[in-house]
């Protein structure tokens, strides 16, 4: 063994490098109301196990992030006038 040894060029941090981010899904914990969870659930079990619950609850984020869920004016507009339609 050496007496001294030359740290001068080396960096602080990390021994290995950084392992790039990898890209798709992450894991996190969250917490929803238990009527939501049950709701995807059932979606998930009427799909015959096409689709899990959390794909469901991811694709309906997705589509309100992008804005493609339908708005809530829209569609009690589109209920008001299917039941003017049934009345008259």
């Amino acid at each position: 063994m050496k007496k001294r040894y030359d740290f001068g060029g080396e960096k602080r941090g990390r021994i290995t490098p950084k392992e790039p981010e990898p890209r798709g899904k992450t894991r996190i914990t969250i917490r929803l109301d238990e009527d939501l969870v049950d709701h995807f659930l059932k979606e998930a079990d009427a799909s015959g196990g096409a689709m899990g619950y959390q794909t469901l609850i991811n694709d309906a984020l997705r589509q309100h992030v992008e804005g493609k869920a339908p708005k809530f004016e829209e569609t009690l507009r589109r209920i008001v006038r299917e039941e003017v339609r049934a009345a008259g």
